[in-house]
């Protein structure tokens, strides 16, 4: 599983990383010994759409390894396991807390941003956690959207380049409403992918979110051995000379504000 998400993987100390190996358990309980057992979640708190792509992902490599085994039929097996697991995690005090009080605006919001092209991400200034995104951000950092959620956003960002992207949201904490400017990321495999990104303030819930749209651009190196001449970036290195993190220039293509909640 851990090859499937890469830099998506949970860390072993997350309680999501604690409720697979409870899954496993609960799996293999019910597989290999017959018996009914009851899903244990005590003393988790869990991010319910996060865990879902878990158990995806989880069951996916499940279904390779014992390729041949349980005639055929483990995946049948898993399916109403996970699900029974995932409605466990629902019922639960934490797994309510997670997802809040359901409301028709926010939903028909999020609806909207799902539609989106772009890769939209959400991210809490204080604390760097991505709080939310759309599946396009899910296809350009090569995961399931959920498996994003309650990751350090640095986890896609290379080590000489976090500290322009903080001061991306360092800015946004100060006042600065909405900044525009191009830099390199990485996926979940560690590949790296360069980005135009238009990042915006949202303050709700007595804390900031940094709404980030992105899109994929070309790599100087791909552009040159494409002979196509890259396009000029604002100031040099871009707004406020942040070293790796470069303003493009004006372009239709990116709106000038990201999207409201």
């Amino acid at each position: 599983m851990a090859v499937r998400l890469g830099r998506a993987a949970p860390r072993a100390a997350d309680p999501e990383a604690e409720a697979l190996r409870r899954f496993r358990s609960f799996a293999a309980t019910a597989l290999i010994r017959g018996e009914d057992a009851t899903p244990s979640l005590e003393g988790l708190r869990l991010n319910e759409r996060r865990l879902s792509a878990l158990l995806a992902a989880w069951t996916d490599a499940a279904v390779e390894i014992a390729a041949g085994r349980f005639d055929g039929e483990l995946p049948k097996k898993l399916d109403p396991l996970s699900e029974r697991f995932r409605l466990a995690v629902r019922s639960t005090g934490s797994g309510r807390r997670a997802r809040g009080t359901p409301r028709t605006t926010r939903r028909a919001v999020a609806a909207a941003i799902d539609r989106v092209s772009d890769a939209f991400l959400a991210i809490d200034v204080d604390s760097g956690e991505i709080v939310d995104g759309n599946p396009a951000a899910g296809s350009l950092f090569g995961v399931k959207r959920d498996a994003l959620l309650g990751l350090p956003a640095m986890s896609f960002i290379p080590n000489e380049h976090q500290d322009a992207w903080w001061t991306q949201l360092d800015a946004l904490c100060e006042g600065d409403d909405n900044r525009r400017f191009r830099a390199p990321m990485l996926d979940t495999r560690g590949k790296p992918i360069h980005v135009d990104a238009s990042i915006t303030r949202f303050a709700t819930r007595g804390r900031t979110l940094a709404l980030l749209l992105m899109r994929a651009t070309p790599s100087q190196a791909d552009l040159e051995r494409s002979g196509v001449q890259a396009r000029p970036t604002v100031g040099g290195q871009g707004v406020g000379d942040e070293p790796g993190v470069a303003s493009p220039a004006a372009s239709p293509s990116l709106p000038r504000s990201g999207p409201s909640r």
